[in-house]
């Protein structure tokens, strides 16, 4: 998470006395608000969902300056400022540029006020803050303002700074390297899979009874004992389950004990009843727990036909002329498969490892962020499932915040530990490996390169691009190393 060569415009808290709270025009903190450093991807609206925030500043992290302007370039600000008034200012009873200064200054003292501010309030806190050697990585806050014509202009200002951060010892780290070999078990197992996917359903003529591996197409009725007290809604006649074509797979692993049970051994037209208790965690809630009497005919006896594993399959599964051609790819697909998984869980095994062993404070600004990102992804989740924004709005955000509170917080931790390394590694990211990042992003989301380039540039994104792309080299380059 390194720093950015911007710096945030600072924000007046709540215990700045009202008079000297208005000073902070609303234009300014816009103008400035996006500054901050943000290494996070942050592009949606948190107030739309209902949980905007203003995270409190951590004190192990919080740095604080003190600012005083001279008071002849206060003087001058405010002589510039009301001059432009002046010029402008349409007053009925004065000639337009001929309004006495007094007047101005009266009548507009407010807006002048602020645009000194603009003027003087930035450009000061960017000097302090240069003269420091410290990046802001927070919105900074004023604590206390005195702004007045003819004096020095006094404010102090308090951020949150980024930690020192010692990783002495990272690459004593050991870790196992996976195996990505996929066995014969494996193989086969994915194989018949791939079959199973391709099969076709036979309606069986003969007159046979159903073993294990037959479908049962079955009409049911199925009553719900319920155990409530007399006297209550479970006395009424419950409402019975029904079916009329359902597909039972006997023996299956998805299928009720019970009804295999039953209907082994059935024939077709042939009708039964019994009683199914059904577990306590079953998935489908309204039968969790409960016991359903079913009466059952079974319609009828169907099984599958899988397809013939033969140079003929292999060309319906692709650009294959034999099936050995479509195994070999199969289990080079496989094994590329098992060795990217294999290769992220090592890498959170090693990032968790340097979470353990380097312990500093986190910037309470960036751990927010992240839980925003996190919190932002779960929200396109849930749209894309078909939640409107009227139902985001009644979610518990408060709580949801704080279930992704630790998540986030290893996440901002591992990002500052990558990024100490990548520093102590003078590891960079080289313009061709940005640009082809770039095209991937721009073809992800269906628009030209240069538009997204436009739009990242304007809101940061280029510079969090970049460091992410750091990150995931030095990732790498760890793996390869520590990765025995």
């Amino acid at each position: 998470m390194s720093s950015t060569d911007s710096v945030p415009t600072p924000q007046i808290d709540g215990d700045t006395p009202p008079t000297e709270a208005s000073a902070i025009p609303e234009t300014l903190e816009a103008s400035l608000a996006g500054d901050a450093a943000h290494d996070h991807e942050h592009d949606h609206d948190h107030s739309e969902a209902g949980h905007t925030h203003e995270p409190t500043l951590n004190p192990e992290c919080t740095r604080q300056i003190d600012v005083e302007v001279p008071a002849e370039e206060v003087s001058r600000a405010f002589a510039r400022v009301v001059k432009q008034y002046r010029r402008q200012a349409r007053i009925p009873g004065f000639r337009a540029g001929k309004v006495p200064e007094t007047v101005i200054r009266r009548k507009f003292a407010d807006g002048i006020r602020q645009e000194v501010l603009e003027e003087i309030l930035p450009a000061q806190f960017r000097a302090a803050i240069e003269k420091e050697g410290v990046q802001p990585v927070s919105q900074p806050q004023v604590t206390s303002l005195h702004l007045v014509d003819g004096e020095p202009m006094r404010f102090q200002a308090a951020f949150e700074a980024l930690p020192a951060i010692d990783v002495t010892g990272y690459d004593q780290v050991k870790l196992e390297r996976p195996d990505t070999s996929v066995t014969d078990e494996e193989f086969g197992a994915e194989l018949n899979q791939i079959l199973d996917s391709h099969a076709t359903m036979e309606t069986v003529e003969e007159d046979r009874a159903l073993t294990d591996g037959d479908f049962a197409q079955i009409q049911f009725t199925g009553l719900v004992h319920d155990d409530a007290p007399a006297g209550t809604e479970g006395d009424q006649a419950p409402k019975p389950i029904e079916g009329d074509d359902a597909t039972v797979e006997v023996g299956g692993a998805n299928t009720v004990e019970a009804f295999t049970n039953a209907l082994r051994g059935a024939k077709k037209s042939q009708q039964m009843q019994f009683s199914v208790t059904y577990p306590p965690d079953f998935t489908e809630q309204r039968l969790a727990g409960k016991t359903v009497a079913y009466d059952v005919e079974v319609k009828e006896i169907r099984k599958k036909n899988l397809p013939d594993l033969d140079d003929s399959f292999a060309k319906q599964m692709g650009e294959y002329q034999t099936v050995d051609e479509f195994k070999h790819k199969l289990r080079e697909h496989m094994e590329n498969d098992k060795r990217r998984r294999g290769e992220s869980e090592v890498k959170d095994k090693m990032l968790a490892e340097f979470i353990e062993r380097f312990q500093f404070p986190v910037p309470e600004s960036l751990l927010q962020q992240q839980i925003d990102t996190r919190l932002d992804r779960g929200l396109r989740a849930l749209a894309q499932q078909g939640m409107t924004t009227e139902q985001m709005r009644q979610l518990d955000f408060p709580r949801l915040r704080a279930a992704q509170r630790d998540s986030a917080l290893n996440e901002v931790k591992s990002s500052l530990i990558l990024d100490r390394i990548a520093d102590k590694e003078n590891v960079q990211v080289s313009d061709e490996d940005f640009e082809t990042q770039l095209q991937l992003l721009a073809y992800q989301a269906r628009e030209p390169v240069e538009t997204l380039r436009k739009r990242l540039t304007e809101d940061g994104g280029l510079a969090r691009i970049r460091e992410q792309l750091r990150r995931e080299k030095i990732l790498d380059q760890l793996f390869e190393r520590l990765a025995a």
